[in-house]
């Protein structure tokens, strides 16, 4: 019975979009290059600012650090960007320290402030990231960034997931 969540990830879309108001986008990082969003990362972002223009959220967090030998975070990166198409800097909320999704959510949690927030992921990611929001009592619902992701990907976030649920890992 354990495969059918797994079928069901791998086979149909994770959720719908539909307009659901919440106070926060959070865009989790994905990878920068010496602050330019890459190209996951920048449907990520724009993603979010979909939602911010159409008025479903009224701020965006953007959470990610540094990897070794990085000028820039992927806060940073992703805030300067969202910024550069035209989000005020009151509207921004940037975490820069997270190396991991877990970290993503637990350093974006004090910037949150009990506000209700719409995770903004890659469709396969986002069961995961749903997981541990709960687990860190974050009031958020997922809104996928749907795409053509690789089957390897896929699977690769299923036995995330399936871990996480267990407990053997964030």
């Amino acid at each position: 019975m354990r495969l059918l969540p797994l079928l069901l990830l791998l086979l149909l879309p994770a959720f719908s979009q539909q307009a659901r108001r919440a106070d926060v986008a959070i865009v989790l990082g994905a990878a920068q290059y010496d602050g330019k969003p890459s190209p996951v990362f920048t449907r990520r972002l724009q993603e979010a600012l979909r939602l911010f223009r159409r008025g479903v959220v009224k701020l965006i967090l953007v959470s990610g650090g540094k990897a070794k030998g990085d000028r820039y975070s992927e806060g940073e990166a992703g805030c300067r960007y969202l910024y550069q198409h035209g989000v005020n800097e009151q509207n921004l909320l940037c975490e820069t320290e997270s190396r991991s999704t877990w970290e993503n959510l637990l350093f974006s949690k004090p910037l949150l402030a009990g506000r209700t927030a719409l995770i903004v992921s890659d469709a396969p990611h986002l069961p995961r990231a749903l997981l541990l929001a709960r687990r860190l009592g974050i009031n958020a619902q997922g809104w996928p960034v749907n795409g053509s992701y690789p089957l390897s990907y896929r699977l690769r976030e299923s036995v995330l997931y399936e871990l996480a649920r267990l407990g053997i890992t964030h």
